[in-house]
This record gives C-alpha cells, sequence and structure tokens, in this order.
C-alpha cells in the first residue's frame, strides 16, 4: 500500500511538472473583430476591423490564462469608404489620435475544461474600462493546415460610447455597442 501511496504521489508530481502554459500568436487573417449597433431602430448595423494582433497564453491544466489582444482602429471596415472616414473623426475613433485599441485581461474563468469568460480592461479612444467578454465556444487542436497546435473562441460584450466619449448621436443611434470577437492563434 504504501509503494502504491508514492506511485501516485510520484505521478501526480509529473504530471504537474508537464503542465505549463502555452503561448499562441493571434492569427489576424482569421480574427477580425465585429460591432454592431441599432441604427435609429431601422436595422443593426455590422462594422469590423481587419488589422488585429496579440498574444494568448493557457495553462488548461491550472486554469489559467492571459489574452492581450491589440487592434488597429484605422482598418475600421463599415462597408463603405466615407461612412470608414466618419467613424474614423473625433466624434467617433479619433483614430488621427487613437490608432489602437486594446484589451487585456485580469483573469481567464474555466467551466471544467472550457473557457468561460475573460476580465479585463478594454482601451478606446485613450479611456479604459472593465469589460467581461463572455466566451460562447472554444477549440484547440491540431490546425490542419499550418501543422501547429491552435486554438478558436468566440467572445462577446457590450459596452457604451458614451463611457468611451462616443456619445454623438445617442440615442437615435444606440449607446450601446456589442463587439463580437471570433479569435484564432496558433502555437508559438
Amino acid at each position: 500500500m504504501k509503494r502504491f501511496t508514492l506511485l501516485a504521489i510520484a505521478a501526480t508530481f509529473s504530471t504537474a511538472a508537464l503542465a505549463a502554459p502555452e503561448t499562441y500568436v493571434i492569427d489576424g487573417s482569421h480574427t477580425l473583430p465585429r460591432f454592431s449597433y441599432d441604427h435609429h431602430g431601422y436595422s443593426t448595423q455590422l462594422s469590423r476591423f481587419d488589422k488585429t494582433t496579440g498574444k494568448i497564453t493557457l495553462d488548461r491544466a491550472a486554469k489559467t490564462g492571459s489574452v492581450d489582444i491589440t487592434i488597429d482602429t484605422t482598418s475600421v471596415n463599415t462597408g463603405y469608404p466615407l461612412f470608414n472616414e466618419h467613424i474614423q473623426g473625433e466624434d467617433f475613433l479619433y483614430t488621427a489620435k487613437y490608432p489602437k485599441a486594446t484589451f487585456t485581461s485580469n483573469s481567464v474563468k474555466f467551466d471544467g475544461d472550457r473557457i468561460a469568460s475573460i476580465d479585463g480592461t478594454l482601451t478606446l479612444k485613450g479611456i479604459s474600462k472593465p469589460v467581461t467578454l463572455t466566451v460562447t465556444s472554444t477549440l484547440c487542436k491540431p490546425h490542419p493546415m499550418v501543422k501547429k497546435e491552435a486554438c478558436g473562441a468566440n467572445a462577446t460584450t457590450i459596452v457604451k460610447r458614451s463611457d468611451f466619449n462616443m456619445a454623438k448621436y445617442v440615442p437615435y443611434v444606440s449607446d450601446e455597442v456589442t463587439i463580437t470577437i471570433p479569435v484564432e492563434a496558433i502555437k508559438e
């Protein structure tokens, strides 16, 4: 019995020693954050950002991690070039002064083996606010094209434009904006 106990303890420590944080680099061609909002009650408008960089670190055994995402706000894509310029102006993103938005996590929360939410700080237009990203799906597995481990997720949150000094046209254009981040990242 004593030998079995020592073997079990040794196995536990060796498994713990094998578990280590893994770092993934965001794949900018498959990570295109979107934002949507109500437009005068007529429709829900959807736009995206075309340039995103960052890293995700996960220790799935310890159920911990970190997320750092940088969005190039000059890459906003509304589908209409003149409106891109309008959104980049001082009343909204003010990309001439603030060409980047960032999300930096404070904690990654797991539900079993699945990431459930990520608490962090969103900095937009030079203003930092706490937000929680609700993770609706996650998957980590070998990527069939690049032949490396990859992780993907979909995360969403709702923010108020007025919290980031972008309240022009409220309430006609909704103050609440839904941000959705579909992310794919490849292991370093």
